[in-house]
């Protein structure tokens, strides 16, 4: 899709509901769907980071959306496909601003390039124990993406289409934090396997697509 298109009905979103938890469980297996209902949030008092779901026109005009491969290194998030952002800093105003300084300092775009459209549900990690705030913003240039070297192996940049088309969900096997050689459902995208907490707000994301694209 034309960017120009894309950005003048993504405003949209700001008008329509959250899909929510639904639309989350829709690319979670039932073990974490079981997990996360027996969670007492009080007593682990989660840490909060803040996210960024950033569309912006490629060369051609097209609509791409960023995405992070992290590096391989000694965490439950090693090696994984997320979105830029990371922890809440205590000198970060609110979750936007802990988004836009993370989504800066991971692939080099400068904050004041990205206008923020909306925020989607919070969803909690268990392995990490961090609340997750995904925001959704756009850029309305070409950028020049820069992987920050110490936290950021490569960055994906997903054609909008490819994200938008059923068949690139897929069904696979693997093992995660929780339970050994398991079927998860997930995301396919630039030959990559999204799945987890990324497929959960993803799986948010598109439905809200759906709905104004």
């Amino acid at each position: 899709m034309e960017f120009d298109i894309f950005k003048s009905e993504i405003s949209k979103l700001k008008k329509i509901g959250l899909p929510g938890e639904p639309a989350h469980h829709k690319l979670a297996p039932q073990m974490r769907i079981d997990e996360l209902a027996n969670i007492d949030f009080k007593k682990l008092k989660p840490n909060e980071a803040g996210v960024m779901a950033l569309f912006y026109p490629d060369a051609s005009t097209h609509t791409n959306l960023a995405l992070i491969l992290r590096k391989t290194y000694k965490g439950v998030h090693s090696n994984q496909i997320g979105f830029p952002g990371g922890r809440v800093e205590a000198t970060d105003k609110d979750l936007e601003e802990t988004a836009l300084r993370e989504t800066e300092e991971e692939i080099g775009v400068p904050q004041k390039d990205i206008t923020v459209i909306k925020k989607l549900t919070k969803l909690y990690i268990p392995p990490s124990n961090f609340w997750v705030h995904p925001f959704v913003g756009i850029l309305e240039k070409t950028p020049e993406l820069i992987p920050q070297e110490s936290e950021v192996e490569a960055i994906l940049e997903v054609k909008l289409e490819h994200f938008m088309d059923d068949e690139n969900m897929v069904n696979q096997r693997l093992s995660t934090s929780y339970a050994k050689n398991i079927e998860v459902p997930a995301f396919k995208l630039n030959g990559h396997i999204v799945w987890g907490a990324t497929g959960m707000m993803l799986s948010e994301l598109k439905e809200m697509l759906k709905q104004v694209l």
